[in-house]
């Protein structure tokens, strides 16, 4: 294709004095701005309407506790300066009530002061009750306490389950209306969703799920709220529910609801992919989410979300199965609140240029002009006050192409969107890229690496049998044993040789082979270590298999079994389990021994833990400095200076337990108080290394 090189520089000067002329017009943000007295919120097929007037949306996920409220300004006002007027979260059952009738809204997870900090900056809200959200959080955000009650089974038509998820909906509902958060309250809180891609299992419970999928809409429309309810990933969502898309692509992938006098609207849009252990950084660059956002837009969206828009920290225990706690550090704020360019910049370009297409996109007759065979044009025209926007389009991924539209020539790059203003003037192009880049890089920090001292913890010793008071004739299941409280299980049993049973050869070694329901463990003989092992995110089961040393007489096998989270998703999750499995003995001369049912003592939690070594290290000594020899226990570094910073730990496991990253928080608020640059105190990676975050470009915190 022909490339006119100096046609693609004027059409981007252009773009610029048009999105430049529209951020500096007077009463840009007047649109954003809140009715105080009762907003009516209705909709109709092209968009939600607020008091009458149809409306578009740019909203972003941030979810209040990922992050110390001393940031929740701040995240808020840099969504804002990036062109959103909404802000969403999900409702968190689990950090809310972790014992039943026990509840917790202070500090972190003050749902009410975090939405009338949106309110102050004069955005709107929507909130995402669930109570199941999944959101990579532990156990999907339902508390465990859920799976002791009797004959329950979740998310179907279960009486018990019913019950408690009405029960803690009214009551998040009631501190919300208490606080006049809902719009017909004159609050910011425009959407309410219950339930939570229930599409993907509903097959699972057949009829029952059918039932209870009713079951939850009518129960949400019964509070009263006075805003609509939508559910995601729910197609045949019942009739006063509006359902909306989550993925990658829903201008594409997703046909809109069945009932067209429902609008589009897109709850997530995945500006990255959450991190497990064990994967690369995940990547999606600002050009296929702008290209993906107006290509929604074109087909008659009026509202996106991006998930996430700030993804922050899974602090403490708070995370998944496998999942890190680092969560979409590739979104347009990243993990510590700082731009990331170009994708912050470039999406903010976007909004500002659909904004100034507002009127057609809500109002205008909607046409489509073939061009080729992977181009198009999508017009929105109002023929009579001659207002007009165009979209052209080019899918084609590997060739540029110069289009012909109402007989002037533009130049559309590859799988990229073009958004003509005036249906001539281009203000938008998916793939031009006006937004400045940064790089976000980490140093050794010197000052911390000199004068420490290392302590081990070696209180933590191997146990035995009778030192266990937990004792079971098979392995218990680790969740139950722990009942999300640690996420460590020491599992032991004794058995007696007889000369006769030990190998004949000396060449020839015995094998333990432990059978895990996961996810990690680590296994030591008669208090000697001979290895470890651990799942994946897919494969969360998993086989230890390592040579042993055995004696003539009673032998003593122990297993530090962890969970790296529960599970967050699928059907049945008050049946997951996790632990160890069957445990047998290979290569004796009488044969395999099988350990499964040879009754097996349970030790619940850690040492360390239980003393809580991980916190103020003036709070517990760990005791003397000496040579490391044992293959298990807890290290402590004392640092001669309060700096902050990052700690690595290698491949040995997760290291500090998950409650260390509240610290995290501690570090990152003194630090805003100082205006200095962001830090991290993270746990689960290199003992030793201490990092320091240092973001080139816009990265000082004001």
């Amino acid at each position: 294709m022909h490339v006119d090189m100096s046609h693609r520089v004027r059409l981007a000067a252009a773009a610029l004095v048009v999105v430049a002329a529209l951020a500096l017009a007077p009463g840009a943000a007047a649109a954003w701005q809140l009715t105080k007295n009762g907003t009516v919120v209705s909709y109709d097929r092209r968009s939600l309407i607020i008091d009458g007037r149809r409306e578009i949306f740019f909203s972003g996920s941030i979810h209040y506790p990922r992050s110390p409220p001393d940031m929740w300004p701040e995240l808020i006002a840099k969504a804002k300066e990036g062109g959103l007027n909404t802000i969403e979260t999900y409702i968190f059952w689990n950090i809310h009530e972790p014992e039943k009738g026990q509840f917790d809204f202070e500090g972190r997870y003050d749902i009410v002061r975090f939405f009338k900090l949106i309110q102050e900056h004069n955005m709107y809200a929507m909130v995402r009750l669930g109570p199941f959200i999944q959101a990579e959080w532990n156990h999907g955000g339902l508390p465990y306490w859920l799976r002791e009650i009797p004959d329950i089974v979740f998310r179907t038509n279960n009486e018990p389950y019913k019950m408690h998820m009405e029960t803690f909906v009214k009551i998040i509902i009631k501190r919300l209306k208490d606080a006049n958060l809902f719009a017909s309250q004159g609050g910011p809180i425009i959407l309410a969703q219950i339930e939570n891609e229930y599409q993907h299992l509903e097959a699972a419970f057949k009829n029952d799920g059918t039932k209870y999928i009713k079951w939850a809409a009518n129960m949400a429309i019964s509070t009263n709220v006075g805003i609509p309810w939508i559910m995601c990933k729910q197609t045949k969502a019942p009739s006063d529910v509006i359902p909306t898309c989550n993925g990658r692509n829903c201008g594409d992938t997703w046909p809109g609801p069945m009932n067209k006098s429902m609008p589009l609207l897109w709850t997530e849009n995945w500006t990255a992919q959450y991190r497990v252990f064990g994967d690369p950084p995940s990547q999606r660059s600002a050009e296929d989410i702008a290209f993906a956002v107006a290509r929604f837009f074109s087909v008659g969206g009026t509202m996106t979300n991006y998930y996430m828009y700030h993804g922050g920290t899974n602090f403490g225990r708070t995370s998944a199965a496998f999942v890190m706690p680092k969560y979409y550090d590739e979104a347009p704020l990243d993990e510590f609140g700082l731009y990331k360019e170009p994708k912050w910049g470039h999406l903010r370009d976007l909004h500002l240029a659909l904004k100034l297409c507002k009127k057609a996109l809500l109002w205008g007759k909607t046409s489509t002009e073939k061009l080729g065979k992977q181009f198009e044009a999508r017009v929105f025209e109002i023929p009579e006050q001659k207002v007009c926007v165009a979209f052209l389009s080019n899918h084609n991924t590997k060739d540029d192409v110069t289009l012909t539209f109402r007989g002037q020539s533009y130049f559309v790059p590859r799988h990229s969107i073009s958004i003509l203003a005036d249906c001539k003037t281009v203000v938008f192009g998916t793939q031009h890229v006006n937004a400045q880049h940064n790089q976000r890089t980490f140093h050794f920090a010197d000052q911390t690496t000199q004068n420490n001292v290392w302590q081990m913890f070696d209180e933590e010793k191997v146990p035995k049998y009778k030192q266990s008071k937990i004792r079971l004739r098979k392995a218990g299941d680790l969740y139950n044993l722990t009942k999300d409280k640690t996420d460590y299980v020491w599992y032991t049993s004794s058995f007696k040789l007889e000369a006769d049973d030990m190998p004949i050869r000396r060449d020839i070694k015995t094998v333990l082979e432990v059978n895990s329901h996961g996810h990690a463990s680590v296994a030591f003989v008669n208090t000697k270590f001979v290895g470890c092992g651990h799942g994946t995110k897919m494969n969360k089961a998993f086989t230890l298999e390592k040579p042993m040393d055995l004696k003539k007489g009673v032998n003593h096998v122990a297993v530090l079994a962890s969970t790296m989270g529960m599970m967050d998703s699928g059907a049945y999750l008050e049946h997951r389990l996790a632990g160890v499995d069957r445990v047998q003995i290979k290569g004796l001369n009488a044969g395999t021994l099988d350990l499964t049912n040879n009754g097996w003592g349970h030790i619940v939690g850690l040492v360390g833990e239980q003393k809580q070594i991980y916190t103020a290290q003036e709070a517990h000594p760990a005791g003397g400095v000496r040579e490391l020899r044992q293959p298990h226990g807890h290290l402590r570094q004392l640092h001669h200076r309060q700096l902050p910073h990052a700690a690595r730990q290698g491949a040995g496991g997760e290291g500090l337990p998950r409650q260390a990253h509240l610290h995290a928080a501690r570090v990152r608020r003194r630090l805003r108080r100082r205006r200095q640059l962001p830090w991290h105190h993270r746990h689960a990676r290199r003992a030793g290394q201490v990092l320091q975050e240092v973001a080139q470009s816009r990265a000082v915190i004001r």
